[in-house]
């Protein structure tokens, strides 16, 4: 029996993609091994949104064609959508296949090989179709994403993403559907709407994400919704009005906002402002007063002066997030930013993350001891040993107590550890 190996590079868009493409092949007749091991196909799917990104990609091809001589390489996702020809010509690549035609990757390989070629199935963007990639094995067996939109149309200023991701595609509302019943009915608990641009689901057609998040939670089996990374400017008070009707959504909104200065938002070309950001939190909190709001901060912007950093800190201390991933800009060839003067040391960069992270550290602490005395819904997914198991809220905090993973038990909280919540089990 032929044996592969998939290995995921950044976001969870792209593990939903490697694991629809890993099913394709185990369909074939393949056997799933660890990147460890020897392997005939190593599968890299790859991430291009930093330069961390592109370097740990091409090591990884290149550490696979030197451990495994007599291998075949595919070569997926972002990377492979913007560098195909250079990554052609990598050891033992023998297939690139880009963002797209992920549903053709064993067929495409195949040919590849019975030709003794290799393949460039890297096509243009401007034309795709939504690509339909159902996964039917999720982490856990608890919890399964669902990607139901694809592609961005923003063009932020430090953003690769539109190029290498095409335009807003979105799933139709009726496959969305069926594919929450299906997994509804294989027994997951919760479901985790995801998409590159979730905010922009239905954009073309007559209709939003709204539509979409109402037929998920009207499903058959799904007990829990939770969203994927959402843009504040989708937060109207009907939106959040109905998003509170809805009882099994879960009370975390991953809101995106990059930087707190209203200069390092105007010059990333961000559509709205730090008011109207602040604004988007107490919206969602008035309607749902336990929700946390969750976000990404950039670091090191070109041009980011001392006072602006300080801007940032400062704002994020006033919505009070629960959560926050830092990360240092990265510059890339081709977005506007790339080109702006004023480019920020690496040593600033990282020195300005590590306060982040630090900040965040300490609101995510403060927001975990503020649940203390709740009663939460917890889906547990691990154990923990000695009976205990752990698992989440719906604002996404994580629980020990003494529960069987697979169960949603009510937990009181009773303490904390940091981020983690100890809660005992409500009969």
């Amino acid at each position: 029996m032929r044996t592969i190996a998939v290995h995921t590079l950044g976001c969870k868009v792209n593990q939903y993609d490697t694991e629809a493409m890993l099913e394709r092949f185990e369909r074939a007749g393949y056997r799933a091994v660890p990147m460890r091991e020897e392997a005939d196909v190593y599968l890299i799917n790859t991430c291009t949104v930093t330069g961390t990104g592109d370097t740990k990609s091409e090591k990884l091809i290149r550490r696979c064609a030197r451990l495994h001589p007599n291998c075949a390489i595919v070569v997926a996702g972002c990377l492979a959508q913007r560098k195909a020809e250079e990554l052609l010509q990598m050891d033992n690549v023998r297939l690139v296949i880009g963002t797209q035609r992920r549903g053709q990757v064993v067929e495409l390989l195949e040919g590849a090989l019975a030709e003794d070629a290799r393949v460039n199935a890297v096509n243009s963007l401007k034309s795709a179709a939504f690509e339909p990639l159902y996964v039917s094995r999720h982490e856990g067996k608890t919890r399964a994403s669902m990607k139901i939109q694809e592609g961005c149309d923003n063009w932020c200023s430090y953003c690769i993403i539109p190029a290498v991701r095409g335009p807003v595609r979105s799933m139709p509302l009726g496959d969305v559907r069926r594919e929450a019943e299906r997994l509804g009915a294989a027994g997951y608990r919760e479901i985790v709407v995801t998409g590159i641009h979730l905010a922009s689901y239905g954009r073309g057609t007559d209709d939003t994400l709204l539509d979409a998040i109402r037929a998920v939670h009207g499903a058959a089996g799904v007990e829990r919704v939770r969203l994927g990374s959402l843009e504040p400017g989708i937060v109207t008070e009907d939106f959040a009005r109905a998003l509170s009707e809805l009882s099994g959504l879960m009370r975390q909104f991953h809101l995106s906002l990059q930087s707190g200065s209203a200069a390092v938002l105007e010059r990333m070309r961000r559509h709205y402002t730090p008011e109207a950001y602040l604004a988007a939190c107490e919206t969602l909190r008035r309607f749902m007063p336990d929700c946390a709001v969750t976000t990404d901060v950039i670091a090191g912007f070109p041009g980011e002066t001392e006072a602006e950093f300080q801007e940032t800190l400062d704002f994020l201390r006033t919505a009070r997030l629960a959560r926050i991933h830092a990360f240092p800009y990265s510059r890339r060839s081709g977005t506007v930013a790339d080109r702006m003067p004023d480019q920020v040391s690496e040593a600033v960069k990282h020195a300005r993350v590590e306060k982040l992270i630090g900040l965040g550290n300490q609101l995510e602490e403060s927001f975990v001891k503020g649940l203390i005395g709740n009663v939460e819904s917890v889906l547990f997914e691990t154990a923990a040993g000695d009976g205990l198991a752990e698992g989440y809220t719906g604002q996404y905090v994580r629980v020990r107590a003494q529960a069987e993973p697979g169960s949603i038990r009510r937990v009181r909280i009773i303490g904390a550890e940091g981020a983690l919540a100890r809660g005992e089990i409500i009969e």
